[in-house]
């Protein structure tokens, strides 16, 4: 049971704080035209984190924390990234409600994946922390920690869409969902800042 618990609120842990992801699969909830359309995303952004979260617990952690130079260029690409992506966000127009300017199921595969694999904090987090955290475990419990971060994840991915795509039904005003564009934008520059200053700290 330990295990099961301890992935839980490990996964949470690391999932809540506002993220470049969940930002993105929030929006898609919005500007989808129903929730189905906004599937891709959930469960590209889903799959990735299944994907980091097993390669971490099977000891990848212990190849990047060990290799410097590899945390670098994960951290520079990173950065570069979302600088881009901020960018995106604050000039997008994905806010529009009628749809109109909704994703098409390519493009939210491939924004899904950039916005989860070329995102260094979540790599950092996922490889330093669940990793780590995971080296205690062995055979059955092992298992059970691994199974309860992926659950936790694919919940709260699922749970964003359909939050986003809640809040659209309520009619809730268009320049609402603008503001919150800029915001986002605002703080994935925030978070690019932030790895950039502990890049030149270390």
């Amino acid at each position: 049971m330990e295990p099961i618990i301890h992935g839980v609120l490990l996964a949470f842990g690391l999932i809540l704080p506002l993220g470049v992801q969940n930002v993105f699969v929030f929006t898609q909830g919005v500007t989808q035209p129903n929730l189905l359309k906004s599937l891709p995303a959930v469960v590209t952004a889903a799959i990735c984190d299944t994907v980091l979260i097993v390669l971490a617990i099977l000891g990848l952690s212990l190849i990047v924390l060990q290799l410097e130079w590899l945390r670098i260029v994960l951290l520079v690409a990173g950065i570069l990234f979302l600088l881009y992506m901020g960018k995106v966000i604050w000039s997008s127009k994905a806010m529009n409600l009628s749809g109109k300017e909704a994703l098409p199921l390519k493009k939210q595969i491939v924004f899904a994946l950039s916005v989860s694999f070329l995102n260094p904090h979540a790599l950092l987090d996922t490889i330093g922390v669940i990793g780590t955290s995971a080296v205690k475990y062995s055979g059955q419990q092992l298992l059970f920690f691994t199974i309860a971060c992926v659950f936790i994840s694919w919940i709260w991915f699922f749970g964003l869409a359909i939050l986003g795509a809640t809040l659209k039904k309520i009619n809730i005003p268009s320049q609402l969902f603008i503001l919150f564009n800029k915001c986002s934008a605002i703080f994935i520059w925030g978070t690019a800042i932030y790895l950039l200053i502990g890049l030149f700290s270390t």
